[in-house]
Formats: C-alpha cells, structure tokens, sequence
C-alpha cells in the first residue's frame, strides 16, 4: 500500500538525519491486534516471519516494534527465524532484555522525543518545567514522553488514546494515568482529570503539542484552529502538507517526525551493535549516546536551516536526502 511506501522512504530519510549506518523499510500484517487472542498473534507472526525470513538478515533488514507490536512480537521473530538460520538476536530489536534486547530500549523513542524537545525549547530560551504540553495518544511514544516531561517539572493539561481524552488545567498526575492505564487499558475513567472530545484536542491551549498517536492527524481546518507554539511530531506524518503552510502563516515552530521520533530507531541501532558485538551496554550508556545523537542531529538541523533559509522540514529532508545522494556518488551509482 502507498501508506507502507511512504513509511519505508521516511525510515530512509529518518536513519540520514540522526546519521546511523541504516536504510529504511517498513512492513506489517494489515490485522486489529486487539481482536486476537495471545495465541492468534504468536501463531500469525510466526507465520510471517516464515514467509519472509529469506527477505530480512542481520546485514539486509533488521525488523523492529511499531504500531501494534511489542518485544514480544520481536521474540517470536527472532525465535522463528533462529529455527532457519541458528540463533541470531541482531536479527530484530526491540527484543526483552532477556533475549538480547537493550536496556533504554523502551523508553528510547519517548526519551529522544523529550531530548528534541528540550533542545527546541532551550533555543528559545524556555526550560521544559516552565511549559504546558498535550499529548495527542498514550502509547509507547505517547506516555513515555508524559512521564519524562512530568519528571522535569513539565505540565502536561491533556493527553488522549483510542479510549478517549482526560484533561487537567493545573496539570495530569501522570504516574497515577500511567497506573490506570495498566488497569483499565486507556486513559476513559481517570479521576485525575475531566473528560474531553479527543478530537478537538488540538484546540487546547498550551506551549507544545505532540501528535504521538497516528499519521495525518493535522490538517488544513484543524491546523487554522491550532493554539500552540510549537508542535513535536512523535507521531509518523501528523501534520499535512497544506497544514504545514497554515502552521507556519501562523508562526508555530514544527519539529518534524524525521527527527523528532528518531530516537526508537537510533536506540535500535544501539541494542544491533550490542547484538554484533556480543557486549552489552547499561542503561546509562544508551541514554547518554541517544542524548549525544539527538543534539548532534539537531544541531546539523539547525545548520541545514540557516544554509537554506528554510523551517526545520525542509532542513531535515535536505539534510537527509543530501547525506544519501553522496554516499549514493561514493559508491559510484549515478543518481
């Protein structure tokens, strides 16, 4: 499908843009995994992994957890294709750290989603305990980056998922979301806060709003009508083309999905090397080295900007295309 396509070119420019030795795919099985049983999902995934265990390698294409998959997901993989090709945990990551997985790994694209933000923030001279976020979707990405903002002091107002939206003006006691969650599945019912339409969660005031949930969530209506300053795409392509143009009439600053999400993928990086080398690092390590990426991306992003005079979008994408063309030269293809 072209949303598959479109997936796979942005991993291409995402891996370019954080600088890690990757390409980019994307795959998956076109399933609700909330209508199947635990069996139904081992038994499909191990299925698919048969089917294309030919297709993917340690040195061709490395899978990893994304929308309704999990380290589990990733063990069943990793333990079918072991069933073809021997033992080999590099093969996928977002592994259980028992398997190989690494530390941080979890929490990677949230903490790298945070490091942006802080680094946008910083440049304008605002400490993230100073401002008030809402966080469209309270998944991995999604609650992860509540928890890291609520830690630095941070005031999240509202947050959403599948189940609906909750809303506190003085600021969610996110711990507290985060065990409801676990209890009921979704952030319906939290007594911390009041109900909202999660459709017109765009339209809360605040200094930063994350799209952490799915694509194409902004667009040219809702962007007209959005009330932050900034917006962080935690979420694969949240914001349309025409949204963008509006956004940026407007004055509200976009970090782009192409940088912002990066830190899953930089983390997975990391838990791959480990794989390779047979030495694992601690959680300390990983964080630091995701810290160091982050910023060092961000600050090519910002030199991509002044070069070209233009937002942090078109930066990322010259930045990135520009890195693949010239290896693309170096190995004497012709672009």
């Amino acid at each position: 499908p072209d949303e598959v396509n479109a997936l796979a070119q942005l991993m291409t420019w995402k891996t370019a843009v954080v600088n890690i030795p990757y390409g980019g795919a994307k795959g998956g099985i076109g399933c609700n995994p909330r209508d199947l049983s635990h069996s139904e999902l081992e038994r499909l995934t191990r299925v698919f992994t048969q089917k294309i265990h030919d297709l993917i390698g340690i040195h061709t294409d490395v899978p990893a957890p994304d929308m309704g998959t999990n380290s589990q997901t990733m063990a069943w993989i990793l333990d079918e294709y072991s069933k073809f090709h021997g033992h080999s945990p590099a093969i996928v990551t977002g592994k259980p750290v028992d398997l190989g997985g690494s530390l941080g790994r979890e929490a990677a694209t949230g903490r790298g989603v945070v490091f942006a933000t802080e680094a946008l923030l910083s440049d304008h001279g605002r400490p993230i305990s100073n401002q008030s976020f809402v966080i469209q979707g309270f998944g991995n990405v999604g609650s992860w980056t509540a928890r890291l903002i609520f830690e630095q002091g941070g005031k999240v107002k509202a947050v959403s998922d599948v189940s609906g939206a909750v809303k506190n003006n003085t600021g969610l006691n996110i711990p507290a979301l985060v065990d409801h969650v676990k209890q009921t599945g979704g952030v319906s019912g939290f007594s911390g806060g009041d109900k909202v339409d999660p459709g017109i969660l765009f339209l809360e005031d605040c200094d930063v709003f994350i799209p952490a949930a799915l694509g194409g969530v902004l667009n040219k209506e809702k962007a007209q009508e959005v009330m932050a300053k900034f917006i962080v795409e935690a979420a694969n392509h949240p914001t349309d083309p025409d949204a963008d143009e509006v956004l940026a009439r407007k004055g509200v600053i976009v970090l782009p999905d192409v940088y912002a999400n990066a830190g899953g993928v930089t983390a997975s990086y990391f838990e791959w090397v480990q794989n390779i080398q047979g030495f694992m690092w601690d959680e300390d390590k990983v964080n630091k080295e995701l810290k160091r990426y982050m910023l060092h991306a961000y600050a090519s992003l910002k030199d991509a900007c002044k070069a070209n005079n233009c937002d942090f979008r078109m930066a990322a994408f010259s930045l990135a295309i520009s890195r693949v063309a010239r290896a693309t030269l170096l190995r004497g293809w012709e672009a």
